[in-house]
């Protein structure tokens, strides 16, 4: 006798519909992503040239020998350039160098260190003249609060003539911050102001002249 076993078979669950939890996932990820575009700052920090003051210098070294032939002689440019600096993000900036880099007529780049805190004093008593043009420093380690600023002098030396300087493709100042990497900015000549013209006052060891 044989009995006939209909097919088995067994209850499945409805499928659930992943669509609205998708679309849902992508709504907030949308919302999140506004939200940082909106609150997060675009730049880390606004850079500008306040002002330039240029002062060139033509040191001739004493030599013991009477001959004028064996005298040398050195010609530099002091660059004093006052920098701003806005911070733009909800941390604070802290400054950790400054450089600048000077692109001459014939392309050739010369890059310098700015002046540091405890040779300024030097350079000053080398070159007195320089003292009346300058201002408050713009100090290495300084920290800037989010939303706040910072300005000052910035003191650079190129081993070049003020010709040299005046006839530039360009001037860049760099900034280094110690978390948020490098920025420049351009030392334009609508920056600079007219150089005063004073004597310098000769060293021991120089006679320095304008």
């Amino acid at each position: 006798m044989l009995i006939q076993v209909s097919d088995l078979k067994f209850a499945q669950p409805a499928r659930r519909n992943l669509l609205a939890p998708v679309l849902l996932a992508f709504l907030i990820l949308g919302i999140v992503l506004a939200l940082l575009l909106r609150f997060t700052p675009h730049r880390t920090a606004d850079l500008s040239i306040v002002r330039t003051t240029i002062y060139p210098t033509h040191t001739v070294f004493k030599s013991d020998s009477i001959v004028v032939a064996n005298q040398r002689a050195e010609d530099a440019l002091y660059v004093l350039t006052t920098l701003r600096i806005d911070d733009r993000l909800h941390l604070p900036l802290f400054l950790k160098d400054f450089t600048a880099t000077l692109t001459t007529a014939e392309g050739e780049e010369i890059t310098t260190s700015a002046v540091e805190k405890l040779d300024l004093d030097n350079v000053y008593t080398s070159f007195p003249a320089l003292k009346p043009l300058s201002s408050e420093p713009l100090l290495r380690d300084t920290m800037i609060g989010p939303g706040q600023s910072a300005e000052g002098m910035i003191l650079l030396h190129f081993p070049v003539t003020k010709e040299v300087w005046d006839h530039r493709r360009s001037a860049v100042l760099n900034v280094d911050l110690y978390h948020q990497g490098q920025q420049e900015v351009l030392i334009g000549r609508g920056s600079e102001a007219v150089p005063a013209h004073a004597d310098v006052t000769p060293t021991p060891t120089s006679s320095p002249t304008n």
